[in-house]
């Protein structure tokens, strides 16, 4: 089913050198085509051996986000960076095609016929973070393994659905791997965490919501109301959908600022949402946070958008999920596999971190560089 094939001795070396050569967040260019051994791509001798591997082949990659999105294009040129990296060290060439929901992405009803499209062209691996049902979306990859294309889910919650892998190893997925922060109850629980120590403990809450259907809104939700109830001083009053969208964002928190004008903080389960909500402490005439009184206000992705608002003193704070190295970590683990032959992790988690005006300064920087990089597909 996952075409896996056993970890020798020559792969695992071949491993530490693509180890060695990745470059998160920037870090020099790669020289030549394999010309030359560059800091960059390891000696002579490794890049020589990785690139006869390599044996110039083309690989052609679907990438499928649930909506086009500043997220989702983070995530996409960081990917492409990598790429450039590895083409440039290694002679690997890429054929590359993004197709996102255009209308509802959170039915998942239009991922569905993305997938299957990708599946009918002979695509070699598919990246895929939908909210179309788990069941349905298994089914495709099942479908889709078997007539050779491998799949790889990001920024996704498959783990919910799974049984244990000491019963059984492959986790009941038919996926290569799964590449993602932590997103059972992680961004929401560490939003509210951040709000309680900003607060001491102390005040009234709104939260603008992704769709009701969502497993991200049900998991971040979760999250939040956990790390909340473990302040008797702290309440949510009052919760609005955003439709993880900006405009909608906005709309919800005018609504339930209107309904509650004394609140404490205003928790936006994902930025999108945040920045609408930021928008809407403005037209109310009310005060953002400035270190002892407003509105605190947090999001969760990790935009340039948001940064920026951060440093404007607009949006106090957001979880930053990585979406740098999320889009390298999902190239580096496609080569891994497809190109070196090795069995890969099931689920990679990339590291979070909270920003506010104490750390923009290098969270942006790092989103900035590989946003700026020569990677195009």
């Amino acid at each position: 089913m996952r075409r896996a094939i056993a970890l020798g001795s020559s792969a695992a070396a071949l491993l530490l050198v693509l180890a060695a050569c990745s470059t998160v967040g920037g870090g020099s260019t790669p020289s030549g085509n394999g010309a030359s051994g560059s800091a960059s791509c390891g000696s002579e001798d490794q890049q020589a051996a990785i690139t006869e591997a390599v044996a110039g082949r083309t690989l052609k990659v679907g990438f499928t986000p649930p909506i086009l999105s500043e997220f989702y294009t983070q995530v996409e040129k960081a990917a492409f960076n990598r790429m450039y990296e590895l083409e440039e060290c290694f002679g690997i060439k890429w054929e590359w095609s993004r197709q996102g929901a255009l209308n509802d992405a959170h039915s998942g009803v239009e991922a569905v016929g993305i997938v299957e499209n990708f599946i009918s062209n002979d695509f070699d691996a598919v990246f895929v973070s939908s909210a179309a049902p788990h069941a349905t979306m298994q089914e495709i990859y099942k479908a889709g393994s078997e007539a050779g294309v491998d799949f790889y889910q990001f920024n996704s919650t498959e783990e919910l659905e799974n049984p244990s892998q000491a019963d059984d190893p492959t986790a009941g997925l038919y996926t290569i791997s799964n590449i993602g922060y932590d997103d059972r109850w992680q961004s929401g629980y560490i939003a509210g965490q951040y709000l309680a120590g900003v607060l001491q403990g102390e005040g009234q809450i709104i939260q603008i919501l992704g769709p009701s259907g969502s497993d991200w809104t049900k998991l971040r939700q979760q999250g939040f109301e956990a790390a909340i109830s473990e302040y008797p001083g702290m309440t949510i009053v009052g919760s609005a959908d955003g439709g993880y969208v900006r405009d909608k964002g906005l709309t919800a928190a005018q609504d339930l600022l209107t309904k509650f004008p004394d609140i404490a903080a205003i928790y936006g389960e994902n930025e999108d949402m945040a920045l609408g909500a930021s928008q809407a402490i403005d037209l109310a005439g009310l005060k953002h946070w400035d270190g002892t009184e407003g509105i605190v206000t947090i999001g969760a992705d990790g935009l340039i958008s948001g940064m920026e608002s951060i440093r404007q003193g607009k949006l106090t704070a957001t979880v930053d999920v990585n979406s740098v190295d999320m889009g390298r970590t999902m190239i580096d683990t496609l080569f891994e596999h497809e190109i070196l032959g090795m069995t890969v992790a099931q689920f990679i988690r990339i590291p979070t971190v909270v920003v506010d005006q104490t750390n923009v300064d290098w969270a942006e920087a790092k989103i900035a560089a590989s946003q700026a990089g020569p990677g195009k597909y």
